[in-house]
């Protein structure tokens, strides 16, 4: 599933028309990027939960010739996995 078939189907199970469909899947997206982007932590129970995970710098190696190289320190999104998840596609 894609955000276009997120769409067609919250318009499908509701009375909305597409571009208003679009327009809260959107916001919905937009507002969890935000809240990452503050540094917060988004939950939906029993679905999953994201939140930005810190890495420090370190040494790297380029697999190609070897040489050594600095990793710069990053924040990453970081998704992990709802219990009611795990168990409906464990079925």
């Amino acid at each position: 599933m894609n955000k276009a078939d997120l769409i067609t189907a919250l318009k499908n199970e509701t009375d909305l028309t597409k571009s208003e469909a679009e327009s809260v899947v959107n916001l919905f997206f937009n507002q969890m990027a935000n809240a990452l982007f503050n540094g917060e932590r988004v939950e939906i129970r029993g679905l999953c939960s994201f939140y930005v995970k810190k890495y420090k710098s370190y040494t790297g190696r380029n697999p190609k010739t070897g040489k050594q190289v600095k990793i710069k320190p990053k924040k990453l999104p970081f998704f992990k996995c709802g219990k009611e998840l795990k168990e409906r596609v464990d079925k």
